[in-house]
């Protein structure tokens, strides 16, 4: 265990400094990915629309993501994923679904989405697989999970 504590910030550094996406970048390379399972290209303003951002910013951050060779993209055309956006996407989506899983399994029922974005950030991969890894065991073995439900409710009194 480390004695080197940072605030959430700095750990948010610290993780940016070895990692070139972003959460924003990561958000968008997700987003992009889940559309191509329906179709091979985006359009920056369906893109927006997805996102609930405005056109300029996504087209700003399809830019970067370009830089970075996960999307080939035109100014004013489509978007679609190179080979390293497919794998990376695919991670990203894998990740997410991953911990929404977990917070349904666990009983959260208050914005599973809100908590499933802000958590999937800052997770390592190793992190996300014991997750994944556990909510197999879950699914695997309703007994467990019945378990943890009853003691769940025991413990909040109801």
């Amino acid at each position: 265990m480390s004695d080197e504590f940072h605030t959430v910030r700095g750990y948010e550094l610290k993780r940016e400094s070895k990692n070139m996406l972003t959460p924003a970048l990561e958000d968008y390379l997700e987003m992009i990915y889940r559309n191509s399972m329906n179709e091979d290209y985006i359009r920056i303003n369906t893109l927006a629309k997805l996102l609930n951002v405005k056109d300029s910013s996504a087209s700003k951050m399809v830019k970067k993501l370009g830089e970075l060779n996960f999307v080939d993209y035109e100014k004013y055309g489509v978007v679609t994923l190179t080979d390293e956006g497919k794998k990376v996407g695919k991670f990203l989506l894998n990740r997410h679904n991953v911990i929404e899983n977990f917070l349904s399994l666990i009983g959260c029922k208050e914005d599973i989405l809100l908590q499933a974005e802000l958590i999937e950030h800052t997770i390592t991969p190793d992190t996300v697989d014991n997750i994944r890894i556990l909510n197999d065991f879950f699914e695997n073995d309703k007994d467990v999970l019945e378990k943890y439900a009853n003691y769940k409710r025991d413990i909040n009194g109801r």
